[in-house]
């Protein structure tokens, strides 16, 4: 079965907030007091949403900071399996032996 794409929070922020609501990222950016920059790196999945940021699109938009959060972390717990894929299947599980 094939895996679906890793979506990275600022495809979210982009698709479910940005566009629907007819915000650019400039004036999300001057709304929350982030440089653009920032705003149009998260969006284009090259940079990450921080705490800061979080707390940011939380109040503008009435989300929780936890939410944005945890778009992040699922998207990095995903990028982490998909590139140590090798790498973990060679990790034995705890079997609660003494003996190691």
């Amino acid at each position: 079965m094939p895996r679906l794409q890793n979506i990275h929070p600022g495809e979210v922020l982009k698709e479910e907030f940005l566009v629907p609501l007819n915000i650019s990222a400039y004036r999300l950016a001057n709304n929350i007091g982030i440089p653009q920059t920032r705003v149009s790196q998260i969006l284009k999945g090259n940079r990450r949403i921080t705490a800061d940021t979080a707390v940011r699109l939380s109040t503008y938009f009435g989300t929780s900071p936890k939410f944005w959060l945890g778009l992040q972390d699922d998207f990095d717990i995903e990028e982490q399996i998909q590139t140590k894929e090798e790498e973990l299947k060679s990790i034995k599980k705890y079997s609660g032996d003494a003996a190691a």
